[in-house]
């Protein structure tokens, strides 16, 4: 594993800045994102004005969700060592935490800018299995979420698991997050409503974290112990949200454009 990927010495007053594998993937992540989106926008919505403000309010939004949700894995541990909640910038994230906090967000921007919310929600669930995808190289790389010990072919050792062969679960999740990209795109050129894409994305994402969770073998905050995760918590509640919502929202948009023929 390459959690640093280099260091700068003697710079500016400075002495040994270190630059993380996983900050510099979440980075060039949501570069690769923020030019995807913006080219979508442009090509599918006629939106040439979506300021780069947008792409950092969310970025400062995604980091603050995802903090604070990996320090309520383990609320007592930070609570007993304060001196670690900013010391961790190659890793500890929560995926979900970044996702639940960027999406009131992001819909509050839409509607305070007049940009149509289902149809950018539908180009954003693209642009974030992009930006997930890479974070999760940055994962791997840093060491992080890890999986449980295995004897199988996959099986890897990172610096965390004192020499014990465990499942490259990053690595199964970058798959599992392809195939959703490859489903996303595909859904795209025979869209049925506003919105498909993007409930398609949480829920297909929610099923593929619950089943990725019994890889799992780091560190994890349960809601019931070994037994239920807070990530998979989380995702069941998704999926049931979504589920809802997508034949709402279906039936609904159907309905109006039955009305208007």
């Amino acid at each position: 594993m390459h959690p640093e990927l280099f260091h700068i010495n003697h710079l500016s007053g400075f002495e040994n800045i270190t630059i993380y594998t996983y900050s510099v993937c979440i980075v060039l992540g949501t570069w690769i994102a923020s030019l995807y989106t913006k080219w979508s926008a442009k090509n599918e919505l006629g939106i040439i004005d979506i300021s780069n403000n947008f792409f950092y309010l969310v970025f400062i939004a995604g980091f603050i969700g995802g903090k604070v949700f990996f320090y309520l894995e383990r609320p007592l541990f930070f609570w007993n060592n304060p001196n670690l909640l900013l010391h961790n910038f190659s890793g500890g994230f929560v995926f979900y935490g970044s996702f639940i906090t960027i999406i009131p967000f992001v819909i509050w921007y839409l509607k305070k800018h007049k940009i149509p919310i289902l149809p950018m929600l539908d180009i954003l669930a693209i642009t974030t299995t992009i930006v997930h995808s890479i974070g999760r190289f940055g994962c791997f790389f840093a060491g992080c979420c890890y999986g449980k010990p295995t004897n199988s072919i996959f099986g890897l050792v990172f610096p965390k698991t004192n020499n014990i062969t465990v499942h490259p679960s990053q690595l199964y999740e970058i798959i599992g997050i392809g195939i959703i990209m490859i489903i996303l795109f595909r859904m795209k050129k025979n869209k049925l409503f506003h919105g498909q894409i993007f409930l398609s994305y949480i829920t297909l994402y929610a099923i593929i974290r619950g089943f990725l969770e019994l890889f799992r073998g780091d560190n994890r905050g349960f809601v019931i112990p070994d037994i239920l995760s807070h990530s998979q918590f989380i995702a069941l509640l998704i999926l049931v949200a979504s589920l809802i919502l997508y034949k709402k929202i279906k039936n609904k948009q159907i309905t109006l454009k039955t009305i208007n023929k």
